[in-house]
């Protein structure tokens, strides 16, 4: 998957994602967003700044807020991940036993 990484002002951002630029500076303390070299410029992706938008309007989301939530987005993801993983070496151990052993569903 590849990440489409744009560099964008505080005007951009507040006539496309209507994030205010004190928005932005609140985002950037808290690492949600990155600073650009150029001044009131940022580096994020548009997925990630839409998703922004939506937790602080859609919810009413303080920075604080919006933190936590994309926090436990993550971990989510890196949980789901990890369940594949885990799940694709349940099915190689089951393909080596090739069905020699038995087999017991666990509720």
């Amino acid at each position: 998957m590849e990440t489409h990484i744009i560099t964008i002002t505080y005007r951009e951002c507040a006539a496309v994602y209507g994030l205010s630029e004190t928005d932005l500076r609140e985002f950037t303390e808290f690492g949600l967003v990155q600073r650009a070299e150029a001044p009131d410029t940022i580096l994020a992706e548009p997925d990630h700044l839409a998703r922004l938008a939506r937790l602080q309007h859609d919810l009413g989301l303080s920075p604080e807020g919006v933190d936590i939530v994309l926090a436990m987005r993550q971990r989510l993801l890196s949980l789901q991940a990890e369940l594949q993983r885990q799940q694709a070496r349940a099915a190689q151990l089951e393909r080596l036993l090739g069905g020699s052993a038995p087999t017991f569903d666990i509720d």
